[in-house]
């Protein structure tokens, strides 16, 4: 008895040959997106640039104004909106007011300004340094990685918050010298991680093969090494940003950083911590801005590190 067996479809030969491998990139970014933390972090971020970019338009006052023509002073630290039962002639005040009468949520938003521009200009100028003295150290070795290297590790000796404020103690207190301290003592971490990285890249066979046919040890290095040995740095740097902030914050309330009226938020902390019993929620809210703000900046962190390693690739 004859059997008969199911046609097969056959694959036709021009798509096994015209089928393109998905580049790494595009790897990359779709193991990204199935991270849920990742994405809560990158949302988070997109949130806050987009509050830094329209300050103007959400905030109620302007964060600098001494609000004036309120005469109970008790009541106008109290977050006052229609639902909390606040009188409709009363001015409205989501977050309250500070101790200075100026809205609390106009300063929270305009913090939000701020606090980006710390943490993307502190990170960029630490990283655009450490990477290259990290190259220069990696690839050329020899003397000059010891010196370099044996510098650096003098700076990592010393804890990076202290030294901060050692620094900020000499150029004086103000937001532009916290931000230069905080760039400075970061520099030796993203140095190391770029020396690492050129390690590991420079004895690749690309480079091999480009030093073989006569290029300049300045084109390997710019044009081979270097970029391929970039994504340990774009992890460390989205890291390092909600560092940057967190420091920066302490500065402020230190009051080493932005001094008064700047709304930012380590200071406003600072301004307020006598009142955290009467007037609590003027403490809450920018400690709630400051951990929101770090937290998503972590969690873009980690999914960046998990999806641009193959290793840690589900």
């Amino acid at each position: 008895m004859a059997t008969t067996s199911a046609p097969t479809t056959a694959v036709p030969v021009s798509d096994v040959f015209t089928r393109q491998p998905e580049s790494l990139w595009r790897q990359a970014i779709r193991a990204f997106f199935r991270q849920r933390s990742a994405v809560l972090g990158l949302t988070i971020i997109v949130l806050l640039v987009l509050v830094s970019i329209f300050a103007p338009l959400l905030a109620p006052y302007d964060p600098e104004q001494v609000l004036i023509g309120i005469e109970n002073v008790q009541k106008r630290s109290v977050p006052c909106i229609h639902l909390f039962g606040c009188p409709a002639d009363q001015p409205q005040h989501i977050m309250g007011t500070d101790g200075n009468n100026r809205d609390e949520l106009s300063r929270i938003i305009y913090g939000a300004r701020i606090s980006l521009y710390v943490g993307f200009l502190t990170v960029g100028f630490a990283i655009l340094i450490g990477v290259l003295l990290g190259a220069i150290a990696g690839y050329i070795g020899g003397w000059i990685d010891n010196v370099l290297m044996r510098i650096l590790d003098v700076l990592l000796a010393f804890p990076a918050l202290l030294l901060a404020i050692a620094i900020v103690s000499v150029l004086g207190p103000g937001l532009i010298n916290a931000m230069l301290a905080i760039a400075i003592v970061s520099i030796p971490a993203y140095a190391r991680v770029m020396r690492a990285s050129v390690l590991s890249v420079k004895q690749e066979e690309y480079v091999q093969a480009a030093r073989v046919v006569g290029a300049s040890p300045i084109a390997i290095l710019f044009q081979h090494v270097m970029p391929n040995a970039l994504s340990p740095l774009i992890v460390q740097g989205t890291l390092g940003i909600g560092t940057a902030i967190l420091e920066t914050a302490a500065l402020s309330f230190l009051g080493l950083g932005a001094q008064p009226p700047t709304p930012e938020w380590g200071s406003m902390l600072s301004a307020e911590r006598n009142q955290l019993f009467s007037a609590p929620h003027l403490v809450f809210f920018p400690g709630l801005a400051i951990m929101i703000n770090v937290l998503g900046f972590n969690l873009l962190g980690d999914g960046l590190r998990d999806a641009l390693d193959p290793r840690l690739r589900r």
